[in-house]
């Protein structure tokens, strides 16, 4: 409110995420609600090199900023480039190309992504996949420019499928680039319940590595009628 006069330099971290049994407490996503605080950057890393660089950067802000990771993601080994150097926020990051289709994912869902992108690609279908890294700022020239390459999209987000990023990021193509799509915008989100302890009925709300292949191929399958 302050317009940068008053710097407020402060770093929250936070767990989030569906991480086993965890039921309704312990279980959630609330970065699709703190994007509804303007003002706040919102950090979302999938990889141990991206968590370096973006927390660099958040500790040199004046801003406050959230560091969202997943609780999953702890358990996951990657390596850090010998430079160590602070990523800028609001751009994301091609974690993979392909020409068939673009998957849009965050922290967590882009290591869900990445597996069901090479289960995929056996299958003779090549998925791009973007990792946003930063929900706010959110880099919407990099997720028009991969729709542009390949005319389809799948967003992969673990907050609920309402108000969610995931719908978000189909609203921004929706938008700004209706023009490239071949077929219509895929979600695969969290379904709009309170996360479950069972773990089977958790396992049905939350997306997966097969949820997503479903998904991709619903997506080539379709298209828009021509006129």
């Amino acid at each position: 409110m302050s317009d940068g006069r008053i710097p407020v330099p402060v770093t929250f971290h936070l767990l989030h995420g569906v991480r086993g049994a965890g039921a309704p407490q312990h279980s959630h996503s609330p970065q699709s609600m703190l994007c509804n605080a303007p003002g706040l950057e919102i950090v979302a890393p999938a990889s141990a090199a991206d968590v370096y660089g973006l927390v660099r950067t958040a500790f040199q802000s004046n801003n406050p900023t959230v560091v969202v990771s997943h609780a999953k993601l702890l358990g996951i080994e990657s390596d850090v480039p010998t430079a160590k150097q602070p990523i800028p926020f609001g751009y994301a990051d091609i974690k993979r190309s392909g020409r068939d289709v673009t998957i849009v994912a965050n922290s967590f869902m882009t290591q869900v992504s990445l597996a069901a992108a090479a289960t995929l690609a056996d299958e003779g279908i090549e998925a791009e996949v973007v990792d946003l890294r930063t929900l706010a700022p959110l880099d919407e020239a990099t997720i028009l420019a991969s729709v542009g390459r390949t005319g389809r999209l799948v967003v992969v987000d673990e907050c609920p499928l309402r108000c969610g990023i995931a719908s978000e990021v189909a609203a921004v193509v929706a938008e700004h680039g209706f023009g490239l799509l071949k077929a219509p915008v895929a979600r695969v989100t969290r379904a709009q319940v309170p996360v479950p302890y069972s773990p089977p009925l958790e396992a049905a709300v939350t997306p997966d590595a097969a949820k997503i292949i479903t998904a991709v191929k619903r997506t080539l399958s379709r298209a828009f009628p021509q006129t």
